[in-house]
């Protein structure tokens, strides 16, 4: 590293700086689960200089995320996950002052790609940003693994009466190669009812005779006509892509904070035991304080030594109050 730690100890690093620049003093393949939440674009003000989200278009935050996520790919091992976290938003009328970027500031209007024409997007448009940066990290090389929806029990009300309210965000799910460390079973559900449970075994059984013969007559046939659900020996579910969780307001952190069970989640299923996290966008440490309480490493990239101050006691605190298996 180029530059000192802003803080160390023996399980976590956090840098401050620039994500981008910070991300290229990292050596190549150094960490093994990427799971973080950029500024959403347009949404908020965080009076940094240099601060991500306020860009001009669309266009240009989808390519600032691009080019980042070009950098974090390269610092990633071959076999780790990035989980993304990213919300969406509206083109604003004009007089919108500080709800979008610049662009949107100053009243513009944006084509379906992003950027100024006369086929514009015309304000109260969602933009569908969470996609446009899935499908550009797509172009670039990731290889886009899941959707997983973010429904919040509890969320922001929004002062909205012609259409519903937004209740959830995207995670998304990324690798670099087809095959790559995924722990399903440390996120399994519990299962609906005991007849579903039943109902999983008993298609489970079914599966496993069918592996049998398969690899007795070397056809394999078609598997998934075998309704799969579980393994046998194993209670609950494979996890589902629809992920029900609070939010959990931090009153001393900034406002943009996720909950700590999201990335506890992200970490259990996408992590090695023992291995490294890194969250470019580390605000208040909620990422670290997951990764500490599941014995991983840490290291945390954030442009305002304000959050930095805010995480640092939360990793002083030891482990969380809680089981992390739940």
């Amino acid at each position: 590293m180029d530059s000192p730690p802003y803080y160390q100890d023996e399980q976590v690093t956090l840098l401050l700086g620039d994500a981008l620049d910070q991300l290229r003093t990292l050596p190549d393949g150094s960490v093994d689960c990427i799971v973080t939440s950029p500024p959403y674009y347009g949404l908020r003000d965080y009076g940094t200089t240099g601060q991500y989200g306020l860009e001009a278009t669309p266009a240009e935050y989808v390519e600032t995320m691009r080019r980042l996520f070009a950098e974090a790919r390269r610092v990633l091992a071959d076999d780790g996950t990035l989980w993304l976290n990213i919300g969406d938003s509206y083109a604003y009328p004009p007089g919108s002052a500080g709800r979008q970027g610049k662009g949107q500031r100053e009243g513009r209007t944006f084509t379906a790609a992003g950027r100024p024409g006369t086929r514009a997007v015309p304000p109260k448009n969602l933009l569908g940003i969470p996609w446009r940066t899935a499908f550009a990290l797509q172009d670039d090389g990731w290889i886009l693994r899941a959707e997983v929806i973010w429904a919040k029990r509890n969320l922001m009300p929004e002062a909205v009466k012609d259409r519903p309210t937004r209740a959830h965000e995207q995670v998304f799910l990324f690798t670099k190669q087809p095959r790559y460390w995924y722990d399903a079973d440390a996120i399994r559900e519990e299962s609906t009812s005991a007849a579903q449970d039943t109902h999983n075994q008993r298609y489970a059984r079914q599966y496993q005779a069918h592996t049998v013969r398969a690899a007795t007559t070397g056809q394999p046939g078609n598997v998934n006509s075998v309704g799969i659900h579980a393994r046998p020996g194993k209670g609950g579910r494979n996890a589902r892509t629809v992920w029900t969780i609070s939010q959990t307001p931090n009153p001393q952190a900034h406002f943009a904070t996720f909950p700590l069970e999201l990335p506890l989640r992200c970490i259990k299923a996408g992590c090695r035991p023992g291995g490294t996290v890194l969250d470019p966008f580390s605000g208040s440490g909620t990422t670290g304080a997951a990764a500490r309480h599941l014995g991983r490493r840490y290291i945390g990239i954030d442009l305002n030594p304000a959050y930095h101050d805010l995480a640092i006691p939360r990793f002083a605190q030891g482990v969380l109050d809680f089981d992390a298996t739940a």
